[in-house]
């Protein structure tokens, strides 16, 4: 059992012989900031006074006179009614070797075991390039699968096809009229179409593959223009999150849950919450929660856009999944309520369908807003994007902050080669760490004991990896990967004030070289996992380094 765990049930066994009723998960054990405060710190004395009739700091008193666990060296009651934990050395030490005997399972949790989750994200319209908020989207949402896989879930990535309904209709006639232009012939793209540079790239496409056949009565082409235009755009949609790290194992195709019935089959199973009205089909959602009842068939007898999507939904929860997570964009709000209102009337658990709203980023560029693109005159795509500052600072920029805050990018930041960059700061924090281990290997073999690491920078350290377990828990919970870039910063920093504050590589006490050798692995270790989990790379050396080596 961890430290922590073993204090806090330590805390429950004093608290519950003082007679007072105590539980594991109410206790708050916090590293403290100050190495003077002890390595954790508790609150509980505040917690439990009232309903102990007993002043905070009295029953702080009473604790830490009773409280004995072997691994904690003392604890300290202090004003106003804290208390503070003092670990023995080779009980924080001992961290060390549980890394780095493990490398690859550190951090992983057991909440998810056999429990199933599917996330769905970006699942933009196969009509164009992937835009900043698709970009942002794809990474926190595949950022978020990475997370749940550590947490012990089984996860399934999922991208839904929007390829049925107006949109690829329009599609359909964008792609005819820039087909037809490459023959001279005259066709303008209707309104509702699309005008991207992309749509001629398939027009180009498609000539090559049919030539001119056809030319002649082209709108009896229509279907295939639409198959092929379709087809055609979503490969370079994949192509372009595949660059980004980016791979979904199911792609769902809108037009298949229609073929197949399942648009008709989940109407017949809401009738009993339906009525007609105005000659159309509405469901009653304002029973939970929704502003207003939704139409699911219109007066001429089409299907609106929610009622496959609920179809799709009661789809994911056939297939038996625990959990499902939908990433959408900010202007979805309205729509949560009423999804989960239709997935409540089908018999599923309204509380397993987790939907998070992303919202807008603005590009920064010389301190201005930047949002055209000088190659097509458009708005930025996420492949531009990428080609300007490449994946890891897009990824780790875009999982920075919270998904319901908006993200101002600053593409020169971004770039910037320095530790003002937190990207580049951590990435090289951790080729800093390969150097030393690099260097370090006269000293091999390394000693993970951990008894010799005393110093406040060697335990700040020691606490932060002894909480990376609980940083991924919080991610998980939370539904947010920024916490996961949060500790990877944090990290960085502490790392380097180490480094600056103790020299590893010592011939003349080589117990505390091979010790601080261990801790850098472990912190190595740590830090790319952490990178992972966000999908940033973790090189082992940067090119800045042979400037500040030569």
């Amino acid at each position: 059992m961890d430290i922590q765990e073993n204090i806090k049930a330590e805390l429950v066994k004093v608290l519950n012989g003082l007679g007072i009723e105590a539980k594991a998960e109410e206790i708050q054990l916090s590293p403290s900031d100050n190495r003077d405060h002890g390595d954790y710190a508790s609150n509980i004395a505040f917690r439990k006074a009232k309903g102990a009739h007993m002043a905070p700091l009295a029953l702080a008193e009473k604790i830490a006179a009773t409280f004995s666990l072997d691994g904690v060296d003392h604890l300290e009651a202090v004003k106003p009614g804290f208390l503070n934990f003092f670990l023995k050395a080779d009980t924080l030490g001992a961290i060390v070797s549980q890394i780095t005997s493990n490398p690859e399972h550190y951090g992983e949790l057991t909440v998810g075991k056999g429990k199933k989750v599917d996330i769905e994200y970006v699942s933009a319209n196969p009509t164009g390039t992937l835009h900043l908020g698709h970009a942002r989207g794809a990474a926190i949402g595949d950022s978020l699968a990475r997370i749940y896989k550590k947490g012990g879930y089984e996860v399934t990535r999922e991208y839904y096809v929007n390829d049925a309904g107006n949109q690829m209709d329009h599609l359909a006639e964008s792609v005819e009229a820039r087909y037809l232009e490459l023959f001279g012939i005259k066709k303008d793209i209707p309104e509702d179409g699309y005008h991207g540079e992309e749509i001629i790239e398939v027009a180009k496409a498609l000539k090559e593959k049919v030539g001119d056949a056809y030319t002649k009565d082209p709108d009896s082409h229509l279907p295939e223009f639409k198959k092929f235009g379709g087809a055609f755009l979503l490969d370079a949609i994949k192509k372009d999150l595949h660059e980004f790290r980016v791979d979904q194992d199911v792609y769902t195709s809108e037009k298949a849950i229609r073929d197949r019935g399942d648009v008709e089959k989940v109407l017949e199973k809401l009738k009993p919450y339906c009525y007609e009205k105005d000659g159309a089909l509405w469901l009653n959602t304002t029973k939970d929660g929704d502003d207003k009842n939704r139409v699911l068939i219109k007066s001429d007898g089409a299907y609106t856009y929610l009622l496959p999507d609920i179809a799709y939904h009661n789809d994911k929860f056939s297939r038996g999944f625990d959990l499902l997570i939908d990433l959408f964009g900010a202007d979805h709000h309205g729509y949560v309520t009423r999804i989960k209102s239709s997935q409540k009337d089908l018999g599923h658990n309204p509380d397993a369908l987790n939907v998070l709203l992303i919202q807008m980023v603005r590009l920064f560029k010389d301190g201005e807003e930047f949002k055209m693109s000088k190659r097509t005159g458009n708005a930025i795509s996420m492949k531009e994007l990428i080609e300007e500052v490449g994946v890891d600072a897009t990824r780790y920029f875009f999982v920075s902050r919270a998904a319901s805050s908006h993200l101002d990018f600053d593409i020169n930041l971004a770039k910037t080669m320095g530790s003002e960059n937190p990207v580049y700061y951590a990435q090289y924090t951790h080729a800093r760490l390969c150097g030393i281990l690099a260097k370090g290997k006269e000293f091999y073999p390394l000693n993970y004991k951990g008894d010799l690491l005393v110093s406040d920078s060697e335990k700040d350290l020691l606490l932060l990896l002894k909480d990376y377990p609980n940083v991924i828990q919080d991610a998980l919970s939370e539904n947010e990967p920024y916490k996961v870039t949060n500790y990877v910063h944090t990290l960085a920093v502490a790392i380097n004030e180490f480094y600056t504050k103790c020299y590893v590589l010592d011939k003349n006490n080589l117990p505390l070289t091979n010790e601080r050798l261990g801790l850098v692995e472990a912190c190595r270790i740590v830090l790319a996992d952490a990178l992972g989990l966000i999908g940033v790379s973790a090189p082992e050396r940067m090119s800045s380094q042979d400037k500040e080596e030569a």
